[in-house]
């Protein structure tokens, strides 16, 4: 039987619960990442040097060139704000009393999407930088929630 012929036998849908268990895993580079935000504090990237590009989540292969990537690079934990947007709702759908900042912060060629926080006088703008503000280390469990947020950075 090809992919395009249809067994008239066989059920058109599943009316009942299916069992399903796996584990999903971050990968090499993944772990190698969060590993350095939960144990140092400190955000990596990889670096290729064929196309001059820092991948921030860090990566195994660049997506351009295909090249392997072993050079692991610090780009900090400031970056510049590229957008943002405010959430009225809470996961569930249900209001929010205050809305809650996320953007994407800039840091080596990729970059984050994390809460911003900023007090309520401050006006935010794209281009304006943003700092990590990390979770205390005995609280980390290396993941990207072990940075509670970013904050703007003076000037």
């Amino acid at each position: 039987m090809t992919l395009l012929e249809r067994d008239p036998t066989a059920p058109s849908a599943w009316q009942d619960e299916m069992q399903v268990t796996n584990r999903y895993t971050v990968g090499v580079a993944g772990e190698r990442f969060f590993r350095a935000i939960k144990d140092d504090g400190k955000i990596y990237g990889t670096r290729c040097s064929n196309c001059e590009r820092t991948y921030v989540p860090a990566s195994m292969f660049c997506e351009r060139c295909l090249d392997q990537l072993d050079e692991w690079v610090d780009v900090g934990t400031t970056g510049e704000i590229v957008t943002f947007t405010y959430l009225y709702a809470n996961y569930d759908g249900s209001h929010r009393t205050e809305p809650e900042t996320i953007a994407f912060i800039r840091l080596g060629d990729g970059g984050i999407i994390h809460r911003l926080a900023s007090p309520d006088s401050q006006e935010i703008e794209i281009g304006m930088k943003a700092q990590a503000v990390f979770k205390p280390k005995t609280d980390r469990e290396g993941s990207i929630l072990d940075i509670q947020h970013f904050e703007l950075v003076a000037g």
